[in-house]
């Protein structure tokens, strides 16, 4: 396999279940906005923690491959919210599941 296409498919596996550790940050008031802005935060801190968990700090000389995980995280992350996570209700779930409830909202 070459090394974009491997790029490519770390990013894909990591981005897959990016959201769901995403849900556990994320609170169900916030705005939609606010949500894809920490999302894609997420995205992007993840796609620099795999390529440095793939080849090093150094794998950072080689640009393409770096922008390749890091694309990749972030279409795989977005791509997998919209079509599973967030259809099957399990991302809104954690979500809901990690909130903490003031007092007053547990009457």
């Amino acid at each position: 396999m070459n090394a974009t296409l491997e790029s490519l498919t770390t990013g894909a596996q990591v981005g897959v279940v990016l959201p769901l550790l995403t849900a556990v940050v994320q609170r169900p008031a916030w705005s939609v906005k606010a949500k894809k802005v920490v999302a894609v935060v997420a995205a992007l801190v993840a796609g620099v923690v795999a390529v440095a968990a793939d080849g090093g700090w150094d794998q950072f000389q080689h640009g393409h491959l770096t922008a390749a995980t890091i694309l990749g995280v972030l279409a795989a992350s977005q791509t997998s919210y919209d079509l599973v996570w967030k259809p099957s209700k399990l991302a809104p779930w954690v979500e809901a599941l990690t909130t903490r409830k003031t007092p007053h909202q547990a009457e």
